[in-house]
């Protein structure tokens, strides 16, 4: 197990990842070099929001929105092709103030963390699932249609699954946290779910409390993973339960949720988290991680 942090060093924080596991699957889609480009891009897009005097809200998204278009990641462009040939998606967006939307096995939405901004901005439920074409016009969101979110690689990827010639790793989401200058917290997930799953399965991303959640004045965190195991231990919630109940720190509310709630699942994933104080912890007990947070001025890619 690895755990980065605590890191603070600004008046507002950001931390992102791009899925958590063994990269010998991801690295076959691509190289190593062009993944770091774009969480180097999404970090940027977010601090920029963030720089700006912008809100942890709009700051998670910007850097979501960024992996989501950037084709190598699992989410949104690019994301796990199921059994099936098809691509569906999920996403959720918290507040710390406590309102969150979630969108899954949607097919349409270029960009799924809209589709969940949204959802949570109409505020008449929190989950949607398979948001038919016309409603996501209808939220003035871009359209797309299959070929848009199948790449090569991913094509492939899927193949060479579903023949037993590579292992399909139970990995693959992006998320982002973030703390405003005002002390306000948010979380956003995004995925394209597991390499050749079965339709109708739903990982963690889009469940809130279990693959992202946010509570101002306490943290905001983003999972991936292994998604059964991370609903099954309600992981990201467990975690805010453990600052403000048993008085933790970040680093150690995240180092005993994956040791108690992960591990002995037998399961391995990645936790990204921000506290109230702008403290930044990345800790997972997978092989390996693709995140991003700030250190003094620079970008350290985990």
């Amino acid at each position: 197990m690895r755990i980065y942090g605590p890191i603070r060093n600004n008046s507002w924080a950001l931390a992102l990842h791009g899925g958590a596991g063994g990269w010998v699957e991801e690295l076959a889609v691509q190289s190593e070099g062009e993944y770091a480009q774009g969480l180097r891009d999404a970090y940027r897009a977010g601090s920029d929001v963030l720089e700006a005097g912008g809100t942890a809200e709009d700051a998670v998204v910007a850097a979501v929105l960024v992996l989501e278009d950037y084709p190598l990641f699992n989410a949104g462009r690019g994301s796990a092709v199921r059994c099936d040939g098809s691509v569906t998606t999920d996403a959720a967006l918290m507040l710390g103030a406590g309102r969150a939307g979630a969108i899954a096995a949607t097919r349409w939405a270029r960009n799924p963390i809209l589709a969940a901004q949204r959802v949570l901005r109409e505020g008449d439920c929190v989950l949607r699932t398979d948001v038919p074409r016309e409603q996501v016009a209808e939220w003035g969101l871009e359209v797309a249609e299959q070929d848009y979110f199948l790449t090569p690689g991913r094509i492939a990827q899927q193949r060479n699954v579903a023949a037993g010639l590579l292992a399909a790793q139970p990995h693959g989401t992006v998320g982002a946290v973030a703390r405003d200058a005002s002390g306000a917290l948010a979380a956003a997930t995004s995925t394209g779910g597991m390499v050749n799953q079965y339709p109708g399965r739903i990982g963690d991303s889009p469940i809130i409390g279990s693959g992202t959640y946010a509570r101002d004045g306490v943290v905001a965190v983003s999972c991936t993973g292994y998604g059964e195991s991370f609903i099954q231990g309600v992981v990201a919630h467990e975690i805010a339960s453990l600052l403000r109940h048993a008085g933790m720190t970040l680093a150690d509310a995240v180092e005993r949720v994956l040791r108690e709630e992960v591990e002995r699942r037998d399961a391995d994933g990645g936790i990204i988290a921000v506290d109230a104080d702008g403290t930044v912890v990345i800790g997972h007990n997978s092989p390996a991680m693709f995140g991003a947070f700030l250190d003094q001025t620079v970008t350290v890619l985990v």
